[in-house]
């Protein structure tokens, strides 16, 4: 098999339609791998049900990890893979369109001599009952993966697929409740270069209040995260974005700061980039924010 769609699942609710998608493949030349982070809703009848549909192999860990970490229960679910090229996360709510495994393998020629290392499919927001609240979001054939970064989108894990040796040899990067370590992924993995989308074929993103995304309960942890993504980028990863997008990248990590003062280690670790880079320019803007904010307080 060229292709692992790994499922890393632990709700049932929307497991089913998962699945289902994965019945209506036109292309059948996939294996699937889901690993149980210890559900207390076991999935053995459902998957009783798809046993003659396509391969897969499911395996019931122990321990929950995705509770602490969601990057820790990827990062164990991608280890049950054999030797497949490319791979897939799939939420175990998101549903495919019945032609993306086709499409991948009609563009693996192109993927192989281009050395693409990261595939993207359009996407599609839906609710809990599975009807679409929102457009159907496209993007550029051939973009540079910075470039997406500062384009006006949305992402999700579901949508990608990846070189699996990149992915095994770089690794996701743990954020609080894997908040953005998809975008680093991508970045990452394709070396911060070109990703190929596919836009003809489409990944349903489930937002509901069981998902991460329509959760509105995690919000701190979500900032967290954005704040730890930027900081990451800026610290290590500079040399790969231009002055401006630079600058923008300063502006999201202070905008992050600024919602949220509590953390006074954050305040120290942007300073600390700032004069890092010498932005003291951009430096002393962050701090008049901070003076007129703490003024509005008085």
């Amino acid at each position: 098999m060229l292709l692992a769609i790994i499922i890393p699942y632990y709700k049932i609710a929307f497991f089913e339609a998962t699945l289902q998608s994965l019945e209506n493949q036109t292309n059948k030349r996939f294996k699937v791998y889901i690993g149980d982070d210890a559900s207390p809703e076991n999935p053995s009848d459902i998957l009783k049900k798809y046993s003659d549909s396509f391969t897969f192999k499911y395996k019931r860990f122990a321990e929950n990890l995705g509770g602490i970490s969601l990057v820790q229960q990827w990062e164990r679910c991608i280890d049950l893979i054999d030797d497949e090229e490319w791979l897939m996360i799939l939420g175990d709510d998101d549903v495919l369109s019945e032609n993306i495994v086709e499409e991948i393998y009609n563009n693996l020629v192109y993927l192989e001599s281009e050395k693409i290392n990261v595939v993207r499919f359009a996407s599609l927001k839906v609710n809990a009952s599975g009807d679409k609240i929102s457009k159907v979001y496209l993007n550029p054939r051939f973009e540079k993966s910075t470039d997406f970064l500062f384009r006006k989108t949305r992402s999700s894990l579901s949508e990608y697929v990846f070189k699996a040796e990149k992915v095994i040899a770089i690794n996701f990067k743990d954020f609080p409740l894997g908040w953005y370590s998809d975008i680093l992924a991508m970045l990452e993995f394709s070396e911060f270069d070109t990703v190929l989308s596919i836009n003809n074929a489409v990944v349903s993103v489930r937002i509901s209040e069981q998902s991460i995304s329509g959760s509105s309960n995690n919000l701190e942890f979500k900032s967290q995260a954005a704040f730890h993504f930027h900081y990451y980028l800026l610290r290590k990863k500079s040399h790969f974005f231009s002055g401006e997008q630079i600058s923008q990248l300063f502006d999201r990590i202070s905008q992050s700061y600024l919602n949220d003062k509590k953390n006074v280690k954050y305040f120290f670790m942007i300073s600390s980039l700032y004069i890092y880079k010498f932005r003291w320019r951009q430096y002393i803007g962050f701090l008049k924010q901070i003076y007129f904010k703490l003024l509005k307080r008085q």
